[in-house]
Parts: structure tokens; sequence; C-alpha cells
């Protein structure tokens, strides 16, 4: 089913993990049509006491009502991110309402990454580094060159990488919000 209007676009979120270090990195644009309506939204939260970092691409009321959610099965499972993660997916695919939702969520804790979609995935990365949103193939792209190819520290690997992508995608601007664990 197509949307009628004009289409809402934003966001890059990238999460890297390197030497038991984990960095959430995501930009602020949100544009409307042709036009940039906002400059500094803050599309990563930090959930359970502070434990969890999730962020999101897609539409905000749908990502905020799957944070919602998502909340509720970290208490359900006493903050088992893996468990959480793979009942919101469950339940998103299944659930009529939920299954109409149009967002991606990447949510990690000190030891493990997830990438959650709407179809049932739930993606742990080979290499603890993943992106979502329209600049997310830059960023990622830009994560594991350096991660792999320089001494960088995590975070200053996912602000670069998020600065790459913030130069190649229209729809990702500089702005950022970092989160570390």
């Amino acid at each position: 089913m197509k949307r009628s209007g004009p289409q809402i676009r934003s966001t890059t979120v990238l999460c890297v993990r390197k030497d038991g270090n984990v960095v959430m990195a995501g930009d602020g644009q949100v544009t409307l049509g042709e036009g940039v309506v906002k400059h500094n939204a803050k599309k990563i939260r930090r959930l359970y006491s502070d434990k969890i970092l999730a962020g999101f691409a897609g539409s905000t009321a749908d990502a905020l009502s799957l944070f919602t959610r998502f909340e509720n099965k970290l208490q359900e499972f006493h903050g088992n991110l893996a468990r959480a993660a793979v009942e919101l997916s469950k339940e998103w695919r299944t659930d009529r309402s939920l299954r109409h939702l149009e967002a991606l969520l990447i949510v990690a804790d000190a030891k493990s990454t997830f990438l959650l979609s709407g179809n049932g995935d739930v993606i742990e990365p080979d290499d603890g580094i993943c992106a979502i949103g329209s600049g997310g193939p830059y960023a990622l792209s830009a994560a594991r060159a350096l991660a792999k190819h320089t001494k960088m520290n995590v975070k200053d690997i996912a602000q670069e990488a998020m600065r790459i992508a913030s130069e190649i995608c229209i729809y990702t601007n500089a702005t950022f919000v970092i989160e570390e664990l």
C-alpha cells in the first residue's frame, strides 16, 4: 500500500562495536518532500536504565511506538536483549496493526547488537557494525574500513563514518547524536 503526499525521508543510524565498546550515532536531519524540516532530531534512545541503546530509521511515530513496545519486552524479559528483540520482531510481524509500521531498529547492549525489521528479521552483524537509513550503506562502509585499517577508537570511528555519510547522502546531515555504552 503506497501512501500519498510528500515522502518523509531521513536518517542515518550507525552502531559500531570494537574492543569491548559500543557506540551508536544518528544524524539529526528530517526532510519532508524536497525540504529539510528539522536539523537536530534525536533518533537514538537509551532504554532499560541506560543499559541498552536503540536507534531508528523510518516513520518517527512508528519508531516511537516500537520503542515503547520494545521497552515493555525488555521489562518482561529482565533486560535480556536477544529475547526481547526476538519477541518484538515476532509481534511486529504477526500483529495486524504493527505489521504496517514503517521503521527499522538497531538495538545494542554491552554484549550484542541486533537489527530488527517488521519482516521478522533479527540480524546480529558478524563484525559488530551495522547501519540503517538512507545514509546507512555509506556509514557502514566507512565504519568497516576505519575499523579495519585504522587504530581509531570506537567513538571516533562512528563520528568519522557519520561525517562521511553526511557528505554523500542528501538525507543525512552533520548534526550527530552519539551515545556510548
